[in-house]
């Protein structure tokens, strides 16, 4: 696949618009969740799915990364609104225990929505499908920062260009133990892994205090 930025090609700012994106967002995820494989999903088939043109889709989307990344983006979005209910609804007492929340929250919103799920880590251990700068734009900065805020008003932990740059490796390394708890047998030795991996970035992000 190709590693396009997830942008449209023409801003939807009419309701119509809007409405033809969503249209053509939801046909693709109806055939991801019918089980298409994403490698023989075709714009063609998105577009007769979603009951429109090919030249119609291609007003909105370049190629179909670009709808993969709008799916992927939408899906981002959905879990920082439930990330920010569960904290207001279970406020974490300590770093560890919002680092604890934000990756039991994940791998929830994951579980419930496999077509996101495939589209992250891919099938089994397979290829991943939201392109890379999709990815850095959002988890490697905007939820980065709606985490730095949340820790520096929460936790007065200093916003400092070392911390940030740690909670960037964090975010790495997390994101790659994640694909690999996937890639397990079962559930239980999936989250052996979740709670290994929160354990490792607990405590590298957020050491104790030396005595």
């Amino acid at each position: 696949m190709s590693t396009t930025t997830s942008t449209t090609r023409r801003a939807p700012l009419q309701e119509r618009s809007q409405e033809t994106v969503a249209r053509a967002l939801a046909a693709a995820t109806a055939l991801l969740g019918r089980g298409v494989p994403l490698e023989s999903l075709t714009t063609a088939q998105i577009a007769h799915e979603a009951g429109m043109s090919v030249g119609g889709l291609y007003r909105f989307f370049p190629d179909k990364q670009a709808i993969v990344d709008a799916i992927a983006l939408r899906h981002m979005e959905a879990f920082q609104e439930r990330m920010g209910a569960a904290l207001i609804a279970d406020f974490p007492e300590t770093p560890r225990d919002f680092l604890n929340s934000i990756v039991d929250e994940f791998v929830a919103y994951l579980d419930e929505n496999p077509d996101f799920r495939t589209l992250a880590f891919g099938a089994a251990g397979g290829t991943r499908h939201i392109s890379r700068p999709t990815r850095d734009d959002y988890a490697g900065s905007q939820v980065e920062e709606m985490v730095m805020d949340f820790l520096s008003g929460a936790f007065e932990i200093e916003p400092s260009p070392e911390f940030a740059f740690r909670l960037r490796l964090a975010t790495e390394i997390g994101d790659r133990l994640l694909a690999f708890s996937y890639e397990q047998a079962d559930d239980h030795a999936r989250f052996k892994v979740v709670g290994e991996m929160k354990g490792v970035l607990g405590a590298y992000l957020f050491p104790d205090p030396v005595s």
